[in-house]
């Protein structure tokens, strides 16, 4: 059940991607960008953890937030 709820949440990510994304131009302070940390994080921790960390991650990323590289962490508590 987690798989298939896994792809589902990654066709979601996959359709933001390439119909709503183009219009934002690219602008995450963050590498992988946060659509891709979303991706990254869903498929190595679940659905729903996964879920969890790539929203946090999506409100750390504003204009007065941290910047630069920032994967998944195995180490994600």
């Amino acid at each position: 059940m987690d798989s298939l709820m896994r792809e589902i949440i990654v066709l979601l990510i996959r359709l933001y991607q390439s119909i709503f994304s183009p219009f934002f131009g690219g602008q995450c302070r963050f590498v992988p960008s946060c659509s891709e940390y979303a991706i990254e994080a869903v498929r190595q921790f679940g659905a729903a953890k996964g879920t969890y960390m790539a929203v946090k991650r999506i409100l750390r990323c504003h204009p007065f937030g941290s910047e630069g590289f920032d994967p998944p962490d195995a180490d994600w508590k």
